[in-house]
């Protein structure tokens, strides 16, 4: 049977009128059709992929505190969640973390700006630190990820910022600027918080893992 240029409903409808989709109970049509739009409705799109870098190095420790005492940049908050296509939370992840200093810098000796975290029982992640530098390379302000779970593709992608100077304040159109970025998806908005204490940015950055 063809279903060349059909929807996926229009496919399923074809497959349910013509007897060739059961359930292991018996359902009526209009129930088949419930279910399988709550499935649709639960499946999540995968994070885009982005590339490594060169910059990557193992054996990062457990730290939520990325921020040396002392150290210059703009105080930041990177929070998310864990889960994958079909929604649920993924169990046994890590989450390598790195990115440069405030003047562009990665360290290469030490672990500064690095961290491989583990989410909390939801599924949910956070880390102090600061808004990355620019460099010549990669001009674009940037934070590298490595996910990695038992059962899941492992993930390489990276956090770009909206209020990044190199967007020109139009990261819609500007995304693609240079190549450097690939996904529009992967700017996300950042929140300006000011008190108490120093002001400080948030971005929220929520991680979607294909299963293997």
């Amino acid at each position: 049977m063809k279903f060349s240029g059909l929807t996926r409903r229009q496919a399923l409808e074809s497959c349910i009128s013509r007897g060739l989709l059961l359930s292991g109970a018996a359902l009526s049509q209009t129930k088949l059709f419930a279910a399988w739009q709550a499935a649709e409705a639960a499946a999540q799109k995968p994070t885009a992929r982005e590339v490594l870098g060169p910059f990557y190095k193992k054996g990062a420790p457990n730290v939520k505190q990325l921020r040396p005492a002392g150290d210059p940049g703009f105080p930041l908050t990177v929070a998310g969640k864990v889960v994958n296509t079909k929604g649920q939370l993924v169990e046994g992840v890590k989450i390598d973390i790195w990115h440069s200093d405030h003047h562009g810098r990665y360290d290469l000796v030490g672990f500064k700006y690095r961290s491989q975290l583990t989410a909390d029982e939801k599924g949910l992640y956070t880390v102090e630190t600061i808004l990355p530098g620019h460099y010549d390379d990669r001009p674009a302000q940037h934070i590298h990820y490595l996910i990695s779970a038992p059962g899941h593709k492992t993930l390489v992608t990276q956090a770009y910022f909206a209020t990044d100077p190199f967007f020109e304040g139009d990261p819609d159109k500007k995304f693609a600027k240079r190549n450097i970025v690939h996904n529009r998806e992967l700017v996300r908005p950042v929140s300006l918080y000011e008190g108490p204490g120093a002001p400080r940015a948030a971005i929220t950055f929520d991680i979607c893992m294909e299963t293997a």
